[in-house]
Protein backbone atom coordinates (compact mmCIF):
# COMPACT_ATOMS: atom_id res chain seq x y z
CA UNK A 1 0.00 0.00 0.00
CA UNK A 2 1.07 3.57 -0.55
CA UNK A 3 -0.26 6.83 0.82
CA UNK A 4 -1.96 8.01 -2.38
CA UNK A 5 -5.21 9.96 -2.71
CA UNK A 6 -7.12 6.88 -3.89
CA UNK A 7 -6.08 4.80 -0.87
CA UNK A 8 -9.47 4.78 0.79
CA UNK A 9 -10.72 3.15 3.95
CA UNK A 10 -12.72 0.58 1.99
CA UNK A 11 -9.85 -0.31 -0.36
CA UNK A 12 -7.48 -1.01 2.53
CA UNK A 13 -9.99 -2.90 4.65
CA UNK A 14 -11.01 -5.03 1.67
CA UNK A 15 -7.38 -5.84 0.92
CA UNK A 16 -6.82 -6.92 4.51
CA UNK A 17 -10.05 -8.94 4.44
CA UNK A 18 -8.84 -10.87 1.38
CA UNK A 19 -5.49 -11.48 3.05
CA UNK A 20 -7.22 -12.81 6.17
CA UNK A 21 -9.50 -15.12 4.19
CA UNK A 22 -6.73 -16.46 1.95
CA UNK A 23 -3.68 -16.57 4.25
CA UNK A 24 -4.61 -16.19 7.91
CA UNK A 25 -7.69 -18.33 8.51
CA UNK A 26 -6.25 -21.48 6.86
CA UNK A 27 -3.03 -21.25 8.90
CA UNK A 28 -4.08 -19.76 12.24
CA UNK A 29 -5.22 -22.82 14.21
CA UNK A 30 -2.16 -24.89 13.39
CA UNK A 31 0.21 -22.03 14.21
CA UNK A 32 -1.71 -21.27 17.40
CA UNK A 33 -1.64 -24.85 18.64
CA UNK A 34 2.13 -24.91 18.08
CA UNK A 35 2.46 -21.47 19.72
CA UNK A 36 4.51 -20.46 16.69
CA UNK A 37 5.28 -16.86 15.77
CA UNK A 38 3.61 -16.19 12.39
CA UNK A 39 6.62 -14.73 10.61
CA UNK A 40 5.31 -15.28 7.08
CA UNK A 41 2.01 -13.62 7.98
CA UNK A 42 3.68 -10.69 9.72
CA UNK A 43 5.99 -10.19 6.73
CA UNK A 44 2.87 -9.71 4.61
CA UNK A 45 1.34 -7.39 7.22
CA UNK A 46 4.54 -5.32 7.06
CA UNK A 47 4.53 -5.29 3.26
CA UNK A 48 0.96 -3.97 3.25
CA UNK A 49 2.12 -0.99 5.31
CA UNK A 50 -0.04 -1.82 8.29
CA UNK A 51 2.75 -1.31 10.82
CA UNK A 52 3.06 2.31 9.73
CA UNK A 53 -0.52 3.06 8.81
CA UNK A 54 -1.06 5.50 11.73
CA UNK A 55 2.30 7.30 11.26
CA UNK A 56 2.38 10.49 9.18
CA UNK A 57 3.68 10.30 5.58
CA UNK A 58 6.48 12.75 6.42
CA UNK A 59 7.97 10.03 8.61
CA UNK A 60 7.34 7.20 6.17
CA UNK A 61 3.87 6.05 7.24
CA UNK A 62 0.49 6.03 5.52
CA UNK A 63 -1.06 8.68 7.75
CA UNK A 64 -4.42 6.93 7.90
CA UNK A 65 -7.09 7.69 10.52
CA UNK A 66 -7.62 5.57 13.61
CA UNK A 67 -11.02 4.51 12.28
CA UNK A 68 -9.25 2.71 9.44
CA UNK A 69 -6.70 1.29 11.88
CA UNK A 70 -9.55 -0.05 14.04
CA UNK A 71 -11.19 -1.72 11.04
CA UNK A 72 -7.89 -3.29 9.97
CA UNK A 73 -7.30 -4.68 13.47
CA UNK A 74 -10.86 -6.02 13.48
CA UNK A 75 -10.25 -7.86 10.20
CA UNK A 76 -6.88 -9.27 11.31
CA UNK A 77 -8.41 -10.49 14.56
CA UNK A 78 -11.26 -12.13 12.71
CA UNK A 79 -8.55 -14.40 11.32
CA UNK A 80 -6.39 -14.65 14.42
CA UNK A 81 -6.61 -12.34 17.42
CA UNK A 82 -2.87 -12.57 18.07
CA UNK A 83 -2.08 -10.67 14.85
CA UNK A 84 -3.93 -7.64 16.20
CA UNK A 85 -1.92 -7.98 19.40
CA UNK A 86 1.44 -8.16 17.64
CA UNK A 87 0.90 -4.75 16.05
CA UNK A 88 -0.64 -3.11 19.14
CA UNK A 89 2.39 -2.00 21.16
CA UNK A 90 4.24 -1.18 17.94
CA UNK A 91 1.51 1.31 16.98
CA UNK A 92 1.33 2.68 20.55
CA UNK A 93 5.08 3.42 20.48
CA UNK A 94 4.75 5.21 17.16
CA UNK A 95 1.80 7.24 18.41
CA UNK A 96 3.63 8.35 21.56
CA UNK A 97 6.77 9.36 19.66
CA UNK A 98 4.88 11.26 16.96
CA UNK A 99 2.64 13.11 19.40
CA UNK A 100 5.08 13.75 22.25
CA UNK A 101 8.61 13.13 21.01
CA UNK A 102 11.17 15.72 19.96
CA UNK A 103 11.71 16.30 16.25
CA UNK A 104 15.02 14.50 16.50
CA UNK A 105 13.31 11.48 18.09
CA UNK A 106 10.63 11.45 15.40
CA UNK A 107 13.18 11.50 12.60
CA UNK A 108 15.31 8.83 14.25
CA UNK A 109 12.69 6.23 15.18
CA UNK A 110 9.46 6.78 13.25
CA UNK A 111 10.70 5.82 9.76
CA UNK A 112 12.04 2.49 11.05
CA UNK A 113 8.76 1.81 12.89
CA UNK A 114 6.70 2.82 9.86
CA UNK A 115 8.67 0.57 7.55
CA UNK A 116 8.45 -2.33 9.98
CA UNK A 117 12.23 -2.57 9.91
CA UNK A 118 12.17 -2.19 13.69
CA UNK A 119 9.46 -3.37 16.07
CA UNK A 120 8.29 -1.72 19.27
CA UNK A 121 7.18 -2.97 22.69
CA UNK A 122 5.64 -1.24 25.71
CA UNK A 123 6.86 -1.77 29.27
CA UNK A 124 4.39 -0.60 31.93
CA UNK A 125 3.18 -3.49 34.11
CA UNK A 126 5.39 -4.77 36.94
CA UNK A 127 5.16 -7.69 39.40
CA UNK A 128 3.60 -5.37 42.01
CA UNK A 129 2.00 -2.80 39.70
CA UNK A 130 -0.75 -3.77 37.27
CA UNK A 131 -3.87 -1.64 37.24
CA UNK A 132 -2.24 0.65 39.83
CA UNK A 133 0.30 2.16 37.45
CA UNK A 134 1.44 4.73 40.01
CA UNK A 135 2.90 1.86 42.06
CA UNK A 136 5.66 1.10 39.53
CA UNK A 137 9.11 0.74 41.06
CA UNK A 138 11.34 0.92 37.98
CA UNK A 139 13.65 3.92 38.29
CA UNK A 140 15.84 5.95 35.95
CA UNK A 141 18.61 7.85 37.74
CA UNK A 142 20.42 10.63 35.89
CA UNK A 143 24.17 10.05 35.55
CA UNK A 144 25.70 12.66 33.27
CA UNK A 145 24.47 12.12 29.73
CA UNK A 146 22.78 8.84 30.65
CA UNK A 147 20.06 7.41 32.83
CA UNK A 148 20.70 4.24 34.81
CA UNK A 149 17.56 2.15 34.50
CA UNK A 150 16.68 -0.43 37.18
CA UNK A 151 13.56 -2.53 37.58
CA UNK A 152 11.43 -5.40 36.30
CA UNK A 153 8.62 -5.27 33.75
CA UNK A 154 5.98 -7.97 33.29
CA UNK A 155 3.71 -9.11 30.45
CA UNK A 156 5.79 -7.40 27.75
CA UNK A 157 4.22 -8.37 24.43
CA UNK A 158 6.74 -8.84 21.60
CA UNK A 159 9.46 -8.67 24.24
CA UNK A 160 11.84 -11.02 22.41
CA UNK A 161 11.32 -9.65 18.91
CA UNK A 162 11.13 -5.95 19.73
CA UNK A 163 13.98 -3.61 18.81
CA UNK A 164 12.69 -0.73 20.97
CA UNK A 165 11.10 -0.70 24.41
CA UNK A 166 9.02 2.23 25.59
CA UNK A 167 9.58 2.07 29.36
CA UNK A 168 7.51 3.90 31.96
CA UNK A 169 9.72 4.63 34.97
CA UNK A 170 10.28 7.02 37.85
CA UNK A 171 12.85 9.76 37.34
CA UNK A 172 11.90 11.40 40.63
CA UNK A 173 10.80 9.02 43.40
CA UNK A 174 9.93 11.89 45.74
CA UNK A 175 7.66 13.85 43.40
CA UNK A 176 4.22 14.91 44.56
CA UNK A 177 1.93 13.90 43.04
CA UNK A 178 3.63 10.62 42.20
CA UNK A 179 2.79 10.95 38.52
CA UNK A 180 4.85 14.15 38.30
CA UNK A 181 7.97 12.02 38.77
CA UNK A 182 7.17 9.49 36.05
CA UNK A 183 8.79 9.55 32.62
CA UNK A 184 8.78 7.52 29.41
CA UNK A 185 12.16 6.44 28.08
CA UNK A 186 12.96 4.64 24.84
CA UNK A 187 15.38 1.74 25.35
CA UNK A 188 17.03 -0.04 22.45
CA UNK A 189 17.51 -3.80 22.26
CA UNK A 190 21.03 -4.82 23.20
CA UNK A 191 21.39 -2.18 25.92
CA UNK A 192 23.69 -3.38 28.70
CA UNK A 193 21.84 -4.76 31.71
CA UNK A 194 18.67 -5.51 29.73
CA UNK A 195 17.78 -9.15 30.19
CA UNK A 196 14.78 -11.33 29.37
CA UNK A 197 14.10 -13.32 32.51
CA UNK A 198 11.49 -15.70 31.16
CA UNK A 199 8.67 -16.30 28.73
CA UNK A 200 5.20 -16.26 30.28
CA UNK A 201 3.03 -19.20 29.24
CA UNK A 202 -0.57 -18.23 28.57
CA UNK A 203 -3.96 -19.92 28.32
CA UNK A 204 -4.51 -18.43 24.86
CA UNK A 205 -3.14 -15.46 22.94
CA UNK A 206 -0.48 -17.74 21.47
CA UNK A 207 1.97 -17.03 18.68
CA UNK A 208 3.52 -13.91 20.16
CA UNK A 209 6.05 -13.77 22.94
CA UNK A 210 5.05 -12.37 26.32
CA UNK A 211 8.04 -11.95 28.61
CA UNK A 212 9.41 -10.60 31.86
CA UNK A 213 12.23 -8.08 31.44
CA UNK A 214 14.92 -6.97 33.87
CA UNK A 215 16.88 -3.71 33.74
CA UNK A 216 20.03 -3.61 35.86
CA UNK A 217 21.95 -0.32 35.73
CA UNK A 218 21.04 -0.18 32.05
CA UNK A 219 22.61 2.96 30.54
CA UNK A 220 20.13 4.90 28.40
CA UNK A 221 21.10 8.23 26.75
CA UNK A 222 19.16 11.22 28.05
CA UNK A 223 18.24 11.93 24.43
CA UNK A 224 15.94 8.88 24.68
CA UNK A 225 13.68 10.62 27.20
CA UNK A 226 10.41 11.08 25.31
CA UNK A 227 9.86 14.77 24.65
CA UNK A 228 13.13 15.67 26.36
CA UNK A 229 11.37 16.61 29.60
CA UNK A 230 10.98 14.57 32.78
CA UNK A 231 7.67 14.08 34.56
CA UNK A 232 5.50 13.72 31.44
CA UNK A 233 5.56 9.92 31.14
CA UNK A 234 2.18 9.18 32.70
CA UNK A 235 0.47 11.57 30.30
CA UNK A 236 2.33 10.05 27.34
CA UNK A 237 1.53 6.46 28.27
CA UNK A 238 -2.13 7.06 29.16
CA UNK A 239 -2.68 8.77 25.83
CA UNK A 240 -0.98 5.87 24.07
CA UNK A 241 -3.09 3.39 25.99
CA UNK A 242 -6.24 5.01 24.61
CA UNK A 243 -4.98 3.92 21.19
CA UNK A 244 -4.27 0.53 22.76
CA UNK A 245 -7.84 0.29 24.03
CA UNK A 246 -9.13 0.98 20.54
CA UNK A 247 -6.92 -1.90 19.38
CA UNK A 248 -8.16 -4.28 22.09
CA UNK A 249 -11.79 -3.32 21.46
CA UNK A 250 -11.30 -3.87 17.73
CA UNK A 251 -9.74 -7.25 18.40
CA UNK A 252 -12.76 -8.15 20.51
CA UNK A 253 -15.13 -7.23 17.68
CA UNK A 254 -13.07 -9.23 15.18
CA UNK A 255 -12.92 -12.28 17.44
CA UNK A 256 -16.65 -12.06 18.16
CA UNK A 257 -17.33 -11.87 14.42
CA UNK A 258 -15.24 -14.97 13.83
CA UNK A 259 -17.16 -16.88 16.51
CA UNK A 260 -20.51 -15.71 15.14
CA UNK A 261 -19.60 -16.53 11.53
CA UNK A 262 -18.56 -20.06 12.47
CA UNK A 263 -21.62 -20.58 14.66
CA UNK A 264 -24.21 -19.42 12.14
CA UNK A 265 -22.69 -21.47 9.33
CA UNK A 266 -22.66 -24.52 11.57
CA UNK A 267 -26.29 -23.88 12.52
CA UNK A 268 -27.29 -24.19 8.85
CA UNK A 269 -25.33 -27.43 8.39
CA UNK A 270 -26.09 -29.28 11.60
CA UNK A 271 -29.47 -31.01 11.78
CA UNK A 272 -31.40 -32.19 14.81
CA UNK A 273 -35.00 -33.40 15.11
CA UNK A 274 -35.30 -33.32 11.34
CA UNK A 275 -34.24 -29.74 10.60
CA UNK A 276 -31.21 -27.41 10.72
CA UNK A 277 -30.56 -26.29 14.28
CA UNK A 278 -30.85 -22.65 13.12
CA UNK A 279 -34.59 -23.27 12.84
CA UNK A 280 -34.87 -24.08 16.53
CA UNK A 281 -36.00 -20.96 18.34
CA UNK A 282 -33.38 -21.26 21.07
CA UNK A 283 -30.59 -21.14 18.47
CA UNK A 284 -31.83 -18.45 16.13
CA UNK A 285 -32.69 -16.12 19.00
CA UNK A 286 -29.20 -16.63 20.41
CA UNK A 287 -27.67 -15.81 17.01
CA UNK A 288 -29.85 -12.71 16.71
CA UNK A 289 -28.52 -11.44 20.04
CA UNK A 290 -24.94 -12.19 18.98
CA UNK A 291 -25.26 -10.27 15.70
CA UNK A 292 -26.85 -7.27 17.43
CA UNK A 293 -24.13 -7.06 20.07
CA UNK A 294 -21.37 -7.25 17.45
CA UNK A 295 -22.92 -4.42 15.45
CA UNK A 296 -23.25 -2.25 18.55
CA UNK A 297 -19.66 -2.95 19.62
CA UNK A 298 -18.32 -2.13 16.14
CA UNK A 299 -20.00 1.28 16.09
CA UNK A 300 -18.90 2.06 19.64
CA UNK A 301 -15.28 1.37 18.65
CA UNK A 302 -15.52 3.48 15.49
CA UNK A 303 -17.00 6.38 17.48
CA UNK A 304 -14.16 6.22 20.01
CA UNK A 305 -11.57 6.09 17.22
CA UNK A 306 -13.11 9.15 15.54
CA UNK A 307 -12.89 11.19 18.73
CA UNK A 308 -9.31 10.10 19.44
CA UNK A 309 -8.37 10.95 15.86
CA UNK A 310 -9.69 14.48 16.35
CA UNK A 311 -7.25 14.92 19.21
CA UNK A 312 -10.00 15.30 21.79
CA UNK A 313 -9.94 13.77 25.25
CA UNK A 314 -11.37 10.30 24.73
CA UNK A 315 -10.84 8.31 27.92
CA UNK A 316 -14.64 8.01 28.32
CA UNK A 317 -15.23 6.76 24.78
CA UNK A 318 -12.25 4.42 24.58
CA UNK A 319 -13.07 3.04 28.03
CA UNK A 320 -16.67 2.36 27.00
CA UNK A 321 -15.62 0.77 23.73
CA UNK A 322 -13.04 -1.48 25.37
CA UNK A 323 -15.38 -2.48 28.21
CA UNK A 324 -18.40 -3.24 26.04
CA UNK A 325 -16.58 -4.93 23.17
CA UNK A 326 -14.47 -7.21 25.37
CA UNK A 327 -17.37 -8.30 27.57
CA UNK A 328 -19.60 -8.87 24.54
CA UNK A 329 -16.85 -10.89 22.89
CA UNK A 330 -16.64 -13.19 25.91
CA UNK A 331 -20.42 -13.71 25.85
CA UNK A 332 -20.51 -14.39 22.11
CA UNK A 333 -17.66 -16.88 22.18
CA UNK A 334 -19.40 -18.86 24.94
CA UNK A 335 -22.69 -18.75 23.02
CA UNK A 336 -20.91 -19.92 19.87
CA UNK A 337 -19.59 -22.88 21.81
CA UNK A 338 -23.17 -23.65 22.90
CA UNK A 339 -24.23 -23.69 19.24
CA UNK A 340 -21.51 -26.22 18.43
CA UNK A 341 -22.34 -28.34 21.46
CA UNK A 342 -19.77 -31.02 22.28
CA UNK A 343 -17.86 -30.42 19.03
CA UNK A 344 -17.10 -26.87 20.17
CA UNK A 345 -15.00 -28.25 23.01
CA UNK A 346 -12.67 -30.10 20.63
CA UNK A 347 -9.62 -28.80 18.85
CA UNK A 348 -11.23 -29.75 15.56
CA UNK A 349 -13.24 -26.54 15.77
CA UNK A 350 -11.84 -23.02 15.84
CA UNK A 351 -14.26 -21.99 18.56
CA UNK A 352 -12.07 -23.63 21.22
CA UNK A 353 -9.31 -21.21 20.23
CA UNK A 354 -11.70 -18.28 20.43
CA UNK A 355 -12.76 -19.50 23.88
CA UNK A 356 -9.15 -19.36 25.10
CA UNK A 357 -8.36 -16.03 23.44
CA UNK A 358 -11.37 -14.02 24.60
CA UNK A 359 -10.48 -13.72 28.33
CA UNK A 360 -7.27 -11.84 27.52
CA UNK A 361 -9.31 -9.02 26.03
CA UNK A 362 -11.19 -8.57 29.31
CA UNK A 363 -7.97 -8.03 31.29
CA UNK A 364 -5.60 -6.60 28.67
CA UNK A 365 -5.03 -2.82 28.45
CA UNK A 366 -6.91 -2.39 31.73
CA UNK A 367 -9.44 -4.79 33.25
CA UNK A 368 -13.18 -4.29 32.89
CA UNK A 369 -13.28 -3.05 36.48
CA UNK A 370 -10.65 -0.41 35.70
CA UNK A 371 -12.60 0.65 32.60
CA UNK A 372 -15.67 1.19 34.77
CA UNK A 373 -13.65 3.40 37.11
CA UNK A 374 -12.31 5.39 34.14
CA UNK A 375 -15.83 5.75 32.74
CA UNK A 376 -17.32 6.79 36.10
CA UNK A 377 -14.65 9.44 36.65
CA UNK A 378 -15.20 10.81 33.16
CA UNK A 379 -18.95 10.93 33.76
CA UNK A 380 -18.40 12.79 37.01
CA UNK A 381 -16.21 15.30 35.20
CA UNK A 382 -18.83 15.71 32.49
CA UNK A 383 -22.00 15.92 34.54
CA UNK A 384 -21.19 17.06 38.08
CA UNK A 385 -22.25 20.62 38.70
CA UNK A 386 -19.53 22.88 39.98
Amino acid sequence: MSATSDTSHDVIVNEVRRFVDKEVIPAASELEHRNEYPKHLMDQVRDMGILGMAISPQYGGLGLPLTTYASVVEELSRGWMSLGGIINTHVIDGYIIENFGTEEQKKRWLPALAEGEKRGALCVTEPNAGSDVQAIETTATRDGDFYKLNGTKMFVSNGRRAHFYMVLCKTNKNASPITAGMSAIFVEKGTDGLRINRDIDKLGYKGLDTVELDFTDSPVPVTHLVGGKEGQGMKHVLSGLEVGRINVASRAVGLARAAFDDAIQYSFQRHSFGKPIFEHQAIHMMLADMATKIEAAHHLVQSAAEKKQRGERSDLETGMAKLFASEVCQEIVVDAMRVFGGYGYTKEMRVERYYRDAPMLIVGEGTSQIQKIVIARALERKYKKK
